[in-house]
């Protein structure tokens, strides 16, 4: 089939979803030709571009507004009864972009990644598919139901309302609905029935996480000695995200206290990008270490003892888990955080809620390397078998081979933009 991938930003293995979109599109290039259309926020770097010329034919990107009035773009939307974040990656000239994209490319099939990208109108006979990488509107709901703040929760209630309502309308209308785990298919089942939906698992790539390859040129960065460090605690993930903020920030509160009396030399490196102000401050706690941006966060996996993720709100399966798993380390989550994943307490980690049986699970590892190296070896052998890119994207083509075949005379249009010039970037 000739198919084009929508997605927000450009598909790189360097932070969550991303990383799904970038291995998905090189699974459907080896079957499929592919071209893809992001929306980003500043204009692309040539070395991003030619990565992903190994998978997409064509690349289009538009350019996104600043994020400037945000309190009030939200509070319009809210008032006009739509989704905020429904309505923030495609404003008109974004529409016209894609409406002349698909008129020129004359597609068989639109790969939507999130029904947050997918609101847009598709020409007769063209195939709509979208990947929930999350149940969005599910996350929302449990983000409102943990807020503190009066406001906060007002507001991300009055949100969700408007979100479960628009993604369930644009899942409505897919051909094919993808979701990360059973779990998220099952719900999306209840809320459509009678639409198809495929489970596509999350994965890793072993081959880049492997604590016995992590990269060398930022070793340095992460460790001053060769070797995990049997002291120390790890979080990954995109601190631009609230789930992950709101992950830190409990931990700081209420575990790390304790593992710091219980243990005074552990360390604590909070690794990844994007962390607000909240996050930053918490480096002025004993042994805590806020990286923001790195280039890899293989090394800082490779020398931690203990990987952490003390999520409390999410949806989907959690990339961070399986690469950690992935470069054998022992791992330490909350239900939430491994709620879709095959996995099993005392298995292939540790799961607790309550945050002191979170915190002492944490010490207990810290001082048992025995079973830190158990728990990281039946993590790498549970990736090896289920989590592998390479299985997940076999399992995407199979999936689109149950599309029917499609319908002749797509790429139809009314002509009432014909001629108008191409708002996205051609690479």
């Amino acid at each position: 089939m000739k198919l084009l991938v929508v997605t927000h930003n450009l598909p790189l293995p360097r932070w969550g979803a991303g990383t799904r979109n970038y291995h998905l599109l090189h699974a459907l290039a080896r079957a499929h030709e592919v071209s893809l259309f992001a929306t980003v926020d500043r204009l692309p770097d040539p070395d991003d571009v030619a990565l992903l010329r190994t998978a997409a034919r064509d690349i289009f990107t538009c350019v996104l507004p600043a994020g400037r009035n945000k309190r009030l773009r939200q509070m319009g939307a809210l008032l006009r009864g739509r989704s905020y974040e429904l309505t923030t990656y495609a404003p008109g000239y974004v529409r016209a972009a894609f409406a002349q994209v698909m008129r020129e490319g004359r597609f068989d099939a639109v790969l939507f990644e999130s029904a947050v990208v997918a609101g847009h109108d598709l020409p007769p006979g063209v195939r709509r598919i979208v990947d929930e990488h999350n149940v969005e509107h599910e996350v929302l709901r449990r983000t409102f139901q943990s807020d503190a703040g009066q406001l906060r929760r007002l507001y991300n209630r009055l949100e969700y309302r408007n979100l479960r309502a628009g993604e369930i309308a644009r899942c409505a209308r897919a051909d094919l609905i993808l979701a990360t785990s059973e779990r998220d298919a099952d719900t999306l089942r209840g809320l459509l029935p009678g639409r198809p939906v495929c489970v596509v698992p999350n994965g890793v790539d072993t081959a880049a996480f492997d604590a016995a390859h992590a990269p060398p040129e930022t070793v340095a960065e992460a460790r001053a000695e060769e070797g995990e460090a049997p002291e120390r605690v790890v979080f990954t993930g995109t601190l631009g995200y609230y789930p992950n903020v709101q992950a830190v920030l409990t931990f700081a509160v209420h575990c790390w206290p304790r593992i710091r009396a219980a243990v005074p030399q552990a360390t604590w490196q909070i690794v990844g990008s994007y962390p607000p102000p909240e996050v930053l401050r918490l480096g002025e706690l004993p042994g805590v270490t806020v990286t923001g941006t790195v280039p890899a966060v293989q090394p800082y996996l490779a020398s931690a003892a203990v990987a952490v993720a003390p999520l409390l709100v999410g949806g989907g399966t959690r990339l961070k888990i399986l690469e950690a798993f992935a470069m054998g380390r022992a791992v330490d989550t909350t239900s939430v955080g491994c709620e879709a994943l095959a996995v099993g307490h005392g298995r292939h980690l540790l799961v607790a809620d309550d945050p002191a049986a979170f915190a002492d699970g944490v010490i207990a590892l810290l001082g048992d390397a025995e079973r830190r190296a158990a728990l990281g070896a039946a993590g790498r052998a549970l990736v090896e078998e289920r989590y592998t890119w390479e299985r997940c994207g076999a399992t995407l083509r199979r999936a689109l081979d149950t599309l029917e075949s499609l319908n002749t005379g797509k790429g139809s249009s009314d002509g009432s933009s014909a001629g108008a010039p191409l708002a996205a970037a051609r690479h």
